[in-house]
């Protein structure tokens, strides 16, 4: 069982020391076993651009991760994880196995002082013509509010390792809440690579990593499974190991933008004459720029790749200025938003970590919570309104209405066939109501002049409240 720090983004699930798990023995070698053929992997869809992102990208995390190759599952209990590769002991390779989670998505109880919720992890790997290998494990996370069982962004990392022969195999990954029915899966290929001296691995985005000094070492390190940094808030950590250089060796590094613009060249430089050396890069908060960032090492024509992406947030996939300042229209603090919008380039990072400090209502959590709602009400407006708004009901004037003030305490509608269409939503909190009409046989409705007017002062007051909230 541990314990979330409240600063911290990510939980160690266990101590990884002594964990790492050998299934070279249990008949899944290569050539082991007879016949059958490798599932085909489904053709690879085309990644949309950043200025081509839409509210069903921005809020569809799993299908986005999976475009990215990053091992994904979707709803109830939605993840996101990467395995990342080390030489190993002989001929074996180590597969560290990493996966993301929220709080929001778990089941907390209330145990005397603190929150604690359960979910088991369970994995397999099968291999054809062998018989399938399983790992399974429950864990306990504990914390000490209400407010960090809500947390949304990377609230949990879970991690094992596993030594592995190289090969191509289907690797299943279940996250399941004990107390409830909930589960979530997937299945992916994964290929383990193969570390001959000479070779290095793969770039490998990670939080903290401690060097390693010899091959039968576990890698004590702390993955970054969605490979995701924010915007003007955090350092990109890049990690590359190299296995039995005979001296001193230089291997090119490039990190290029969606633009193919190149942020970052330089030469890792090994000493030799090591069994495992590592290097780890840093990429300062201001210097990525929006979008997926490619990271490739290694010599032209055996380069290893990965790919990272800079969004405004962790818990919600934006890459595109121009949509964010559109998707915020409703938001308020208009004077900022506007300096945001006329800043150039090389001022947009600094200014967005400002404008994330001073609409944050709790600043002694990572996320930012009014944001969080402002985006939870906009995917639920958007959904519920579509046919009002075009394909984007949240510019409908019931979405409009949702995204500003939340769904109202109570909601009436005139009899089906009546002529005009009115609908009333009623908020207790502003003791008011808010009047809807339209033509029956037509999905829009608008607000009347009067309620139109009235609306304007619950917006106006709505974000006064906002700003009060703020310490």
């Amino acid at each position: 069982m541990g314990r979330l720090s409240g600063r911290f983004r990510v939980l160690y699930a266990r101590a990884m020391a002594g964990a790492l798990l050998a299934f070279a023995a249990a008949g899944c070698g290569p050539g082991s076993g007879s016949g059958g053929e490798e599932p085909a992997s489904p053709a690879p869809k085309r990644e949309p651009t950043a200025t081509e992102q839409t509210l069903s990208d921005l809020f569809n995390l799993t299908a986005l991760y999976q475009r990215m190759g990053r091992i994904a599952g979707g709803n109830p209990l939605p993840f996101v994880g990467q395995a990342a590769f080390f030489a190993g002991r002989g001929d074996s390779t180590i597969v560290l196995l990493g996966l993301s989670l929220d709080n929001k998505s778990l089941s907390f109880q209330r145990i005397g002082r603190d929150f604690t919720a359960r979910y088991r992890v369970e994995i397999g790997f099968q291999r054809p013509g062998a018989l399938p290998l399983r790992y399974a494990r429950e864990e306990a996370i504990t914390v000490a509010t209400f407010t960090e069982t809500q947390r949304a962004d990377e609230s949990v990392v879970w991690q094992q390792s596993f030594l592995l022969p190289p090969g191509t195999l289907q690797l299943s990954v279940t996250i399941r809440d004990p107390g409830s029915t909930s589960f979530s899966s997937t299945q992916s290929a994964l290929t383990v690579p193969a570390f001959p001296p000479g070779s290095i691995s793969a770039p490998i985005m990670v939080y903290t990593v401690t060097p390693r000094s010899d091959l039968w070492a576990e890698p004590a390190v702390l993955l970054n499974p969605r490979g995701t940094v924010a915007h003007g808030g955090d350092a990109l950590n890049v990690l590359v190991e190299a296995y039995g250089l005979t001296g001193p060796t230089k291997v090119p590094l490039e990190m290029r933008d969606e633009q193919d613009q190149v942020l970052v060249k330089r030469d890792l430089e090994y000493v030799g004459g090591k069994a495992v050396e590592a290097r780890i890069v840093q990429l300062a908060p201001e210097t990525p720029a929006l979008g997926r960032l490619t990271i490739t090492v290694g010599q032209p024509g055996s380069e290893k790749r990965a790919v990272a992406l800079v969004s405004f947030s962790r818990s919600w996939v934006l890459t595109n200025y121009d949509n964010l300042l559109n998707l915020l229209r409703f938001f308020g603090y208009d004077a900022r938003l506007e300096q945001l919008r006329k800043a150039p380039p090389s001022e947009r990072a600094a200014l967005w970590r400002l404008f994330w400090v001073e609409t944050d209502p709790v600043p002694n959590t990572p996320e930012n919570e009014a944001l969080e709602q402002y985006f939870t009400r906009l995917a639920i407006a958007n959904d519920r309104f579509r046919d009002e708004g075009v394909g984007q009901g949240w510019r409908s004037e019931r979405g409009e209405v949702f995204v500003t003030l939340g769904p109202p305490d109570q909601e009436v509608e005139s009899p089906p066939g009546q002529d005009p269409r009115v609908v009333q939503w009623a908020y207790s909190e502003y003791r008011s109501v808010l009047t809807f009409t339209g033509q029956v046989g037509f999905s829009r409705l608008r607000l009347t002049p009067n309620s139109r007017a009235e609306f304007a002062r619950l917006k106006a007051l709505a974000q006064q409240r906002q700003a009060g909230n703020r310490p």
